[in-house]
């Protein structure tokens, strides 16, 4: 047998579904430690960790078409060689290795520093902070990895974790890292995009605003949003029913920054839709002008009276929240945010959905691994922001893809547009500054080869 598919039959067992993965799979695992101990008759409750440079089993392993990620987490006080640090809970650690990368003419690309103490092991191995993680990219076998840490550029603190205390947990995972199986990796050519479905038919109501187009000096150093004409996507919108609603949850008029807590605030339930990627936030975004932003679009669903149901059968507290796509969950137990990734021969690419209830999401299962269908619920519209109430009840949602530099947030905008006009069986209608004709709505496919990506479709 091929030397990938013999491993692939060992470690299948611990990462289920590797031998899916097109290329070849590197996880902080040794495997020939784990083989010999195996035939020297070690006792199989012998900790994972012991094969892990001390990492815990993983909290995560996915591989498909595209791919394969995988999370895992080094405990507080592991590793007898660290450095201590400040930060008390768990550090976790993602590793993706995709076929596929998104061109989304990045400014940022290829940016990044030379790690000394890996340079023999990763050659072409960068090291840089983008978008509030911390990430070394490299190449193998001609497939791009990344491996990222979620931190801030700032002072150690007990509860947030400060980049300079993330270095020397990466750089043990990279050290650690070995062939745990996979499959060789094959050449890939370009991927053409294709074009999101939109009905033909016009919706009576539905109007939106352009991409791009955001509240005046609402964007950080009021350098304005970036119009963005993709279709990330074709997805089902996230909200079960309509109507619903993107508008922002900080801004009026321009001038006035607030957060509102009124769910029958006129301007939030109403149409046109407003594009808010590029607001004024402390969060990175390569994509805005300023660098720095919104990462996603704030959604609200339609208040009770705006809803054609009857009065004892709409809840304003149990709108539902519904998987965009086929996919499978990203989220540790007590986190805020649930991701969902896809994993397919065309897309490698994943959706945020924030504010809903993290104990709720706890006790129904929305946690690392599990599966769920286009469609089926995973929450309802809430409030919650680092505890209930800490914002205004409404979903944000967002998108990121899988370039060379990592996950990066893209602007779901156009996206959500398609997706409504199919939720609600009508096409929406562009209203704007100009009166700009609608955008081409394309579904944007990965490509393996940096280039400019078409945009295709057309509003006629």
């Amino acid at each position: 047998m091929p030397a990938l598919l013999q491993l692939n039959a060992v470690t299948s067992q611990i990462f289920t579904g590797i031998g899916r993965s097109p290329v070849p799979v590197l996880l902080p695992f040794d495997t020939a430690a784990f083989l010999d101990a195996r035939s020297k008759g070690a006792p199989a409750s012998l900790p994972r960790s012991r094969y892990q440079s001390e990492f815990r089993p993983a909290d995560l392993f996915d591989a498909g078409p595209s791919g394969y990620d995988a999370v895992f987490s080094l405990e507080p006080g592991a590793g007898s060689d660290m450095p201590r640090r400040t930060f008390a809970r768990p550090v976790e650690v993602q590793i993706t290795g995709s076929i596929l990368t998104y061109d989304i003419r990045d400014p940022l690309a290829g940016k990044g520093e030379a790690v000394k103490s890996l340079s023999a092991q990763f050659p072409d191995l960068r090291r840089f902070i983008r978008e509030g993680y911390v990430r070394y990219a490299f190449t193998r076998f001609g497939v791009p990895y990344v491996v990222s840490i979620q931190c801030l550029d700032s002072s150690p603190r007990a509860r947030r974790l400060a980049c300079r205390e993330a270095y020397p947990v990466a750089e043990r995972f990279l050290k650690a890292l070995r062939i745990a199986g996979g499959l060789p990796s094959r050449p890939r050519n370009d991927l053409p995009s294709g074009v999101a479905e939109r009905p033909a038919e016009k919706s009576p109501d539905f109007s939106y605003r352009p991409s791009g187009d955001i509240i005046l000096n609402s964007s950080y150093r009021k350098l304005g949003g970036r119009a963005d004409l993709t279709a990330y996507s074709q997805i089902r919108f996230p909200l079960q029913r309509a109507a619903a609603f993107v508008h922002s949850q900080s801004f009026r008029n321009g001038r006035s920054r607030e957060r509102p807590t009124d769910e029958s605030v006129g301007s939030n339930t109403s149409y046109p839709w407003r594009d808010t990627f590029c607001e004024a936030r402390s969060f990175g975004v390569g994509q805005c002008p300023g660098g720095f932003g919104h990462q996603g679009q704030d959604i609200r669903p339609a208040p009770c009276s705006a809803v054609n149901e009857a009065p004892d059968r709409c809840d304003p507290k149990q709108r539902a929240v519904v998987a965009v796509r086929d996919g499978v969950v990203i989220r540790s137990l007590s986190e805020q945010a649930a991701t969902l990734q896809i994993n397919t021969q065309n897309e490698h690419i994943r959706f945020r959905y924030m504010h809903m209830n993290p104990m709720r999401m706890d006790a129904d299962g929305i946690l690392n691994g599990r599966y769920v269908g286009e469609g089926e619920k995973i929450g309802v519209v809430s409030n919650y922001l680092d505890h209930p109430n800490g914002t205004s009840r409404h979903l944000h949602f967002d998108v990121q893809v899988f370039t060379r530099d990592g996950w990066l947030w893209v602007n779901p905008y156009v996206t959500l547009v398609s997706a409504y006009e199919r939720l609600i069986h009508g096409r929406g209608r562009q209203i704007g500054p100009d009166s700009l004709p609608s955008p081409a709505v394309a579904h944007a496919l990965p490509q393996t080869v940096v280039h400019s990506g078409s945009q295709e479709g057309s509003d006629n």
